[in-house]
């Protein structure tokens, strides 16, 4: 199969790893040019791995070898690149969030399809051995019918002072309904279907942060806290299952946990933000059964869903971390917040299908036999 040629967009901290993918893990991408507002980390990026050129964004967009652009910038500047990558006639392939409003997820859903282009969004974790394991066992009837869940991810790492971009993770955009729950709502999705409907409530201890780790370079800094930093939301599902979702940054450490409630069974599911971990099943006989995993990508495997529509792209089948999929789970995202704003439940409007499961058997690296 002919590779895709793909730019990447944003040479931060997150792109190492799509690089590292890209250039090894997935047969079918070849990463032909980087570029960023700072032509220094593009250039180091492009020595470590291999990277033919390092650019400025026009003249990546500019190169008529590439075929799909994926967008690593900051939350708030996602449309506009997005749209850019567009304009000059490529696919688009975005970290998440998709966007930080409906409009201008919709405009560039409506602009991709006025140009016959694809766009598709982070997270991919949902195409992991942990989550497709899943998948399966749910739809194989291991646990019944599922009629409920229970989603949490709290964290708070943000408030060591340790993050070299500190006052931008206590914006919008990555607050924990932004930055950490889609992981859980694209993964519900992937388990049970689309929402139909979310409530919620959106709270913030803190309005302003002083640094008290003497190891932090902010040691003593007092920075202001932006956005809302806890959530607790219900998801109604169209499949009729009901779930619970706490996310949170004003904790400490990490605690991850998405369980999956059936009338034959409760299945334990691995941490949605990583590819692998322990996967869990509660039988009606009181036993619990650690199972393995029945997919690849076991391993940290971002880029997985860019991987997947450039098959998807050559084959001309939909690709499953789609913009569709993003704009619905942003639907549930913002519907937390206008429940906890205006004190009512919030119908989902943004529709999307329930994406395809993986095959099983694929070769390393694979996404189409």
């Amino acid at each position: 199969m002919e590779k895709t040629k793909i730019g990447i967009i944003g040479c931060g901290a997150i792109s190492a790893i799509y690089l590292e993918n890209c250039t090894k893990m997935f047969g079918v991408l070849e990463v032909a040019a980087v570029a960023d507002l700072v032509p220094e980390l593009a250039r180091r990026r492009a020595d470590e791995y291999g990277i033919p050129k390092a650019c400025t964004v026009e003249e990546l967009l500019a190169d008529p070898a590439i075929e799909i652009v994926v967008n690593l910038t900051a939350p708030h500047a996602h449309t506009a690149v997005n749209l850019q990558i567009l304009e000059a006639g490529k696919h688009a392939y975005a970290e998440k969030p998709f966007a930080l409003n409906r409009e201008d997820a919709d405009l560039v859903l409506r602009t991709a399809e006025a140009k016959g282009l694809r766009v598709g969004s982070a997270p991919d974790t949902f195409l992991g051995a942990g989550l497709q394991t899943c998948r399966k066992l749910i739809d194989g009837g291991w646990i019944g019918t599922p009629y409920a869940a229970s989603g949490q991810i709290l964290m708070g790492n943000v408030y060591d002072g340790m993050h070299p971009n500190l006052p931008n993770f206590l914006k919008l955009g990555w607050d924990p309904l932004f930055d950490m729950a889609p992981y859980y709502i694209t993964a519900m999705v992937n388990l049970l279907g689309p929402v139909r409907k979310v409530s919620g409530s959106v709270g913030q201890v803190n309005r302003s942060l002083t640094v008290a780790n003497p190891h932090s370079p902010r040691f003593g800094e007092t920075v202001p806290v932006e956005a809302p930093m806890h959530a607790s939301a219900t998801l109604d599902f169209e499949s009729g299952a009901i779930a619970t979702l706490q996310a949170g940054k004003e904790s400490f450490g990490y605690s991850p946990r998405l369980e999956i409630y059936g009338t034959e069974g409760i299945l334990y599911v691995p941490d949605p933000n990583n590819f692998d971990g322990q996967i869990r099943l509660l039988q009606p006989d009181g036993r619990t059964s650690e199972l393995p995993f029945t997919h690849g990508f076991a391993d940290n495997s971002r880029g997985v869903g860019l991987a997947d529509m450039a098959y998807a792209i050559r084959s001309g089948r939909p690709h499953r971390a789609s913009g569709r999929l993003a704009r619905h789970v942003l639907d549930v995202t913002l519907g937390v917040f206008d429940s906890s704003r205006e004190e009512r439940h919030v119908a989902v409007e943004a529709k999307c299908e329930r994406p395809a499961p993986l095959p099983l058997g694929l070769k390393y690296g694979a996404l189409d036999r």
